[in-house]
């Protein structure tokens, strides 16, 4: 197996660029120190943004703005080009925003029936009229209908979390892909794949999953004898995933689950996964068209956790830690192997 390259997260890019502040507003910078931290400044593209937001900080704490710590605090960029970066990324993302502003909406309004959605690399959570949480991953669209018996919710793309509100009267079931999941009082995630199988990870409490064909009879008469055999119950810290023959139950550990569950803090976690996983998994967060082309390159394992919202970091991650090269093309982004210079 390959060795996992472990990818640096912002933070601790962040905590780097402050000791690197304090170091080089010193009066007695020596040059192997200022050798060493212009060295820092090419390891890693990020390390550059990072310092050139530590100065501005520096400089705001202190009320400065002198001359030599403008010297001591030097950068590797032209302005100019920073500038220029800078403006084509705040474009980007207020472009993004526009987007999200206008394809996400309610659909439909009424007292406990709504239509949710998200758009691409966007997060939101609505409390139901029953006080139930529904957390909407990117691209997610999620139909409710909270009536007098059952509360019905209808996930017809992408991945939600619930946070159900007990109500023994009202069971609460989940509509999603091939699958049905029933509960009362609990919460879960499910996704829904490509494929219409969906993935269904417990994080506190108990449900029931069964096909989505064996759900009108036992749901209209809530006769458990005809579905006992294909109904299965997982409970916190279990995966029930419907790919495959029948549904297959496994147990993760609570490192997994908090992984699962990163998103609803804005963030993605990556454990050892291949180039090529990883990648499928950020291009739900990203409208851009990504290749890898080498199968050596997709083979690479990585770790590390990003933030949902910056996809960017994740590309200069790579690029810092692997052997690759990422580049913008006519049909999207290409990750391919870095060219050795001659």
């Amino acid at each position: 197996m390959s060795e996992v390259v472990k990818l640096r997260t912002r933070v601790e890019i962040d905590e780097e660029a402050a000791t690197w502040a304090w170091r080089m507003d010193s009066a007695t910078v020596t040059p192997a120190e200022r050798q060493a931290y212009e060295s820092w400044l090419r390891q890693d593209p990020r390390n550059g943004r990072a310092a050139r937001e530590m100065a501005q900080a520096w400089r705001a704490l202190d009320g400065l703005a002198d001359a030599k710590r403008d010297e001591s605090i030097a950068f590797s960029e032209p302005a100019a080009r920073v500038t220029a970066v800078r403006r084509h990324w705040w474009l980007a993302t207020a472009a993004v925003l526009a987007a999200i502003a206008v394809g996400v909406a309610w659909l439909q309004r009424a007292s406990e029936v709504q239509v949710l959605a998200t758009a691409v690399g966007q997060q939101r959570s609505v409390t139901l009229a029953d006080g139930s949480v529904v957390s909407l991953n990117t691209n997610t669209i999620v139909e409710t209908n909270l009536q007098r018996r059952a509360r019905e919710i209808y996930l017809r793309k992408g991945e939600a979390h619930f946070q159900v509100a007990h109500d023994a009267a009202r069971p609460f079931y989940v509509h999603a892909g091939d699958a049905v999941v029933r509960a009362v009082g609990t919460e879960f995630e499910v996704r829904v794949l490509a494929d219409q199988h969906v993935d269904i990870v417990v994080n506190e409490g108990r449900v029931e999953v069964r096909p989505a064909a064996m759900a009108a009879a036992s749901h209209s008469s809530d006769d458990s004898s005809r579905a006992a055999a294909t109904v299965r119950a997982i409970s916190a810290g279990q995966r029930l995933s419907t790919a495959g023959n029948g549904l297959t139950v496994t147990r993760i550990s609570e490192q997994q689950l908090s992984s699962e569950l990163a998103w609803r803090e804005g963030a993605i976690i990556f454990d050892g996964e291949p180039l090529a996983d990883a990648v499928a998994e950020i291009k739900r967060y990203t409208d851009a068209r990504i290749t890898i082309s080498d199968p050596n390159v997709a083979a690479l394992r990585v770790g590390g956790r990003f933030r949902t919202g910056d996809v960017r970091e994740f590309f200069d991650a790579l690029q810092a830690a692997l052997p690759v090269s990422v580049r913008r093309t006519a049909d999207g982004v290409l990750i391919e192997p870095r060219r050795q210079e001659p």
